[in-house]
């Protein structure tokens, strides 16, 4: 693995990411910057959940949400290089680890025979979008016991998380990629990947410097969101990967999401997607925000196999 970055690049990062959280900024694409007031919601949650436990919805909905499904499909590349071809990643998103005590045991049971060269994980590893994240650590511990790559572990933070996570979890041995860009070599060959902070609160224009500095070849990029599809595409990725919709997470009977909470590429709410010649992926998410409950919408872990063709 080789860094593209350099060590100033993240302490100005951290700088900027400490600013937008501990001011509760919304920092979008469009250079709107506004209070969140996510902060009110969840307060208001604890008390919805005591309320909706009462039902016969909640169990039917939690039983769907832990029922975490294995996707696996086969991407072909004609430049991909030798290599590279049959090269597997697993990838999680959304695991909100702290929402449900049960949640990673269901993502365990979910990839514990399934094989891999590389793992990324896209964001979105508590439920809370402020305060401490210790309550979750231990899952995510027994979590990274159950996976083993190769190639290692790529991260990107979500809105939920917090820049504070990064030194946590490098000492545990994920490689957080915050706006940069890493090669992976195999058999003296190479591929790019770049990971972008999360842009659907905390965008900054290095976000989008960082994509368009990056070196030609075989490009992979991981986003929280699906919000730089176009920017990534404009610079000759060949894979992009999300999260953050849930695909919908409570969804109308047919999948149709009632919110997607992006600002851009409402198009891309799940599943497999194409801009230009770059195919992304917005994975529907382990985990589940707000209350563990899901309807119409399906939990997920995604395999894909890259092929030379």
């Amino acid at each position: 693995m080789m860094n593209m970055k350099k060590p100033d690049d993240r302490i100005i990062w951290a700088d900027t990411r400490s600013a937008l959280e501990n001011g509760h900024k919304k920092n979008k694409r469009n250079g709107t910057i506004s209070i969140r007031y996510r902060d009110l919601f969840e307060k208001g949650l604890p008390l919805f959940a005591w309320f909706f436990k009462k039902t016969v919805w909640y169990q039917k909905g939690h039983k769907l949400a832990l029922n975490i499904e294995l996707i696996e499909h086969q991407l072909n590349y004609p430049d991909l290089p030798g290599a590279f071809h049959h090269f597997r990643i697993l990838h999680l998103t959304d695991l909100h680890l702290d929402t449900d005590p049960k949640i990673v045991d269901a993502i365990i049971l979910a990839i514990q025979n399934s094989t891999y060269d590389l793992c990324v994980i896209t964001g979105d590893f508590r439920m809370k979008t402020h305060g401490q994240f210790q309550n979750m650590m231990p899952n995510l511990q027994k979590l990274l016991k159950n996976i083993s790559a190769e190639q290692g572990i790529y991260a990107t933070l979500g809105n939920h998380d917090s820049f504070l996570m990064v030194r946590e979890f490098e000492a545990l041995g994920i490689k957080v990629l915050c706006n940069e860009t890493v090669a992976l070599e195999k058999n003296n060959q190479q591929i790019i990947l770049t990971g972008i902070d999360d842009v659907h609160y905390y965008f900054t224009d290095n976000a989008i410097r960082c994509l368009e500095s990056s070196p030609a070849g075989f490009k992979m990029a991981l986003v929280h969101s699906p919000e730089l599809f176009d920017i990534a595409a404009e610079n000759l990725y060949n894979l992009y990967l999300c999260g953050h919709t849930h695909g919908g997470q409570i969804c109308l009977p047919g999948g149709k999401p009632i919110f997607t909470h992006l600002h851009n590429g409402k198009a891309y709410v799940k599943g497999l997607w194409k801009k230009e010649d770059m195919v992304g992926y917005t994975g529907q998410g382990c985990g589940n925000s707000g209350i563990p409950i899901r309807f119409h919408s399906q939990s997920e872990v995604t395999i894909f196999e890259l092929l030379r063709i």
